[in-house]
């Protein structure tokens, strides 16, 4: 019977032990948790290398999903830091990142894709975006001096995580002015789970994360050199990643591919950056412009 006893007690405490408390971060202790969870510091200026890797699938109505592409990349950034009267402390983080489109089975990089619905080889594009930067900075406090929200972690003993789901709708720029009436617009989600060291995180005194990790997931819509048109379905991608400020920790074969193919991505963008961002569909129309577009139909 005490041995009983014994055993149930450890499976209470085990049970316990398990559920999450809510961390709930403001002011000051939120912005500087913020900060390093963007930019994995408090130092302005340091870069942080953000590596994932996953699959990628589709999914269409009435039929089995197929496991498309696997896909590898990188994120390089850092960030900058500001003291503003009113707002208080406020950061910003600039960076460019790739991400590699690769073959689900032998896991090489793709050149030419063959579209598994209409036969036909296209050209791979893989994601080169320069830059992926914050549009502006984010504050401790808003423009009449009061603290935004408080930022909401999950602690489970030793690791603490966030997550966030960010909704994407916007015009399509590959659409035309009338999307609101013939319809075109993105649509996306992209959803964040990183996960932290405890003590780092939650303590503001302490400068750098060190390492953390990241589950990434985005439902999103067919890839547009994919060439799929108007057909029904999405996308969906999952992956974990891994991010550190130390250089010499980028995966091996992440390294290779920037020597070779992205020396420009082996660092972030000057700090003072305000390009505005790229993304698939901008770097898509960009390479489109000299090429002639495919038509349904021909003119009459």
């Amino acid at each position: 019977m005490k041995h009983l006893f014994f055993i149930i007690t450890i499976c209470l405490s085990y049970h316990y032990s398990a559920e999450a408390q809510e961390v709930v971060l403001s002011g000051h202790d939120a912005i500087i948790a913020r900060m390093k969870a963007t930019c994995g510091t408090t130092e302005e200026g340091k870069a942080r290398y953000g590596m994932f890797e996953g699959r990628a699938y589709s999914r269409v109505p009435g039929e089995k999903d197929k496991h498309l592409f696997n896909v590898l990349g990188i994120n390089v950034r850092h960030c900058s830091k500001v003291d503003d009267e009113i707002r208080g402390m406020g950061f910003r983080s600039v960076g460019r990142e790739i991400m590699m489109y690769l073959d689900p089975e032998t896991n090489e990089i793709l050149d030419v894709w063959t579209n598994p619905w209409s036969g036909e080889e296209v050209e791979v594009l893989h994601v080169a975006n320069d830059p992926v930067n914050m549009r502006g900075y984010r504050y401790q406090k808003d423009k009449e001096g009061n603290d935004v929200p408080a930022m909401k972690l999950r602690q489970y003993g030793d690791r603490t995580f966030s997550a966030d789901e960010i909704p994407l709708f916007y015009d399509n720029p590959l659409g035309s002015d009338y999307q609101v009436y013939v319809g075109g617009a993105y649509h996306a989600m992209e959803i964040f789970n990183s996960s932290y060291y405890s003590d780092k995180m939650l303590d503001a005194s302490v400068k750098d994360l060190g390492h953390s990790n990241i589950a990434w997931t985005r439902v999103a819509q067919w890839l547009p050199w994919m060439q799929m048109g108007s057909k029904s379905g999405i996308m969906i991608f999952n992956a974990t990643g891994f991010s550190t400020c130390e250089k010499s920790e980028i995966w091996p074969r992440l390294q290779e591919i920037l020597d070779e193919t992205y020396p420009l991505y082996k660092t972030p963008p000057p700090l003072d950056d305000d390009r505005a961002n790229e993304t698939s569909w901008t770097v898509f129309k960009k390479y489109m412009q000299d090429k002639t577009p495919k038509k349904v139909r021909g003119s009459h």
